[in-house]
């Protein structure tokens, strides 16, 4: 299955690999409509999954707009419920920053394991999230 929010540069895209697997792949910048539409579509499209792992690739980020951040606040208490479907989540991103980021977030989510590449490694993040 396949979502796919497009519009304006903003690319974002939810693919259902299985029974416990998501990619999601993003880029852009999204405001608040978009964050919104966003949110809903990925909390519809893990639906069942425990134990899962998720593979999600930033292309070109752009800080999302204050309404956005606003959005995302708002479903902060799905979006621990969202966490904890998942054991692993694998980062490919260009910007380094990113990745430590993420790797942060990891460390600070219990039970949640995130590691990450760059760009190019989704040979190595594949293997990873399969370990």
């Amino acid at each position: 299955m396949r979502i796919q929010l497009e519009k304006g540069g903003i690319m974002f895209q939810v693919t259902r690999k299985g029974d416990n697997r998501i990619d999601i792949e993003f880029s852009g910048k999204l405001n608040s409509d978009e964050m919104k539409a966003a949110l809903h579509e990925l909390l519809s499209k893990t639906e069942g999954i425990e134990h899962g792992r998720m593979l999600y690739r930033i292309r070109d980020f752009d800080l999302p707009t204050l309404g956005a951040v606003a959005v995302e606040l708002s479903f902060f208490p799905k979006m621990i419920g969202f966490i904890r479907k998942f054991d692993r989540a694998a980062v490919l991103a260009g910007k380094d920053w990113l990745k430590r980021v993420s790797e942060m977030e990891g460390a600070l989510i219990p039970g949640l394991k995130i590691k990450s590449f760059d760009i190019h490694e989704e040979t190595e993040a594949e293997a990873w999230l399969e370990g």
